[in-house]
């Protein structure tokens, strides 16, 4: 990598999070996220709302993340900016003021694809280990579940998606069905107890090759509730820790029986993972103890880069600037932005 000092911002807003950060080089020098409380009460993100607390957000936020850098704007060498996928409303608040940014001071624009960053996360920082190529990235989060493999920094091969839910939205229903507060993964997680994941017992999806399903998990948990509190109303009161504890237990099966399907048959034994679903507890616990038994090179993200964040679009920002990938201003947002 080089040493001279180039500084990158990073901007993100793909969904509800107003993200800047600033990078010297692969170091990050400040990476603010503003959270949306708003849709909390409607027990998920209202695409409309968010783009308006984009809109709020996005001017404090990047000067904050300028201020805390301890640099001055004109010092800046790049803006990059998520592209997609997102919510259309949400992205476009993020690419306006890259885009005035970028013209207002001259510098490089950089569109950067949020799933790429997610996987790239991991060569942020200069003292920790990273990824060799090729190596499989596990992208998991509320919008997508992806296997893919990762031969150079752009260029990345989708062998496996889900082919519905993606895994932290099927966290966030079975939650919602268990009357738990939106984002409901973060909860059930903390309510998981491993001695209880058996209590109740849900299917795990068949799915051919390295593609995953969870739309019939969601389905058996629904029914599973319905069932019983016909029977009885305060079932999931009574039960609530052996059904979020047989929930989580059930998703992360799902997930690490797919991860250890790809490895054996791609051969590829170094593994990142990545998204929001990339903080659970579990999953982390249940993929350590794989890599140890089966002597695998496991990459996991430091807790600050596993939800959506600025820090992850700078440092492909980065990576894309040290080739004069830049993008002009005639480059569009895409909801359903592709590799």
């Amino acid at each position: 990598m080089h040493q001279k000092p180039y500084y990158i911002l990073g901007i993100e807003s793909s969904c509800d999070d107003t993200s800047a950060s600033v990078l010297k080089n692969e170091e990050v020098l400040s990476n603010i996220v503003s959270n949306q409380q708003i849709h909390i009460d409607y027990g998920g993100v209202v695409p409309e709302l968010a783009s308006r607390e984009h809109q709020k957000n996005i001017i404090p936020v990047v000067s904050k993340a300028i201020k805390d850098a301890n640099i001055d704007k004109n010092k800046l060498s790049a803006v990059a900016f998520t592209q997609g996928p997102g919510l259309m409303g949400s992205l476009l608040v993020g690419s306006s003021f890259a885009k005035s940014f970028s013209m207002g001071l001259n510098i490089p624009l950089i569109g950067v694809n949020h799933l790429q960053a997610h996987i790239l996360a991991h060569f942020i920082g200069k003292e920790d280990a990273k990824p060799s190529f090729p190596f499989l990235g596990i992208t998991l989060s509320g919008g997508h579940t992806q296997i893919v493999i990762v031969k150079d920094y752009f260029d990345m091969e989708i062998i496996g998606t889900t082919m519905d839910d993606a895994i932290g939205e099927a966290f966030d229903k079975c939650g919602k069905i268990l009357g738990l507060d939106y984002p409901a993964g973060p909860e059930i997680d903390n309510l998981f107890d491993e001695n209880k994941s058996k209590s109740f017992k849900f299917p795990i999806p068949k799915v051919k090759n390295y593609d995953l399903s969870f739309s019939g998990f969601k389905t058996s948990v629904l029914n599973l509730i319905k069932k019983n509190t016909d029977k009885d109303k305060n079932f999931i009161k009574k039960n609530l820790i052996e059904l979020c504890s047989s929930i989580q237990y059930t998703l992360i099966e799902i997930i690490t029986q797919k991860i250890i399907y790809s490895v054996n048959k791609t051969k590829i034994k170094t593994i990142a993972i990545g998204g929001g679903v990339s903080a659970n507890s579990f999953l982390r616990k249940k993929l350590i103890e794989l890599a140890n038994e089966n002597n695998w090179e496991l990459f996991i993200p430091k807790m600050e880069y596993t939800t959506d964040n600025a820090a992850m679009i700078g440092i492909v920002g980065y990576l894309k600037f040290l080739e004069k990938n830049f993008s002009d201003l005639s480059l569009k947002s895409t909801a359903r932005l592709k590799f």
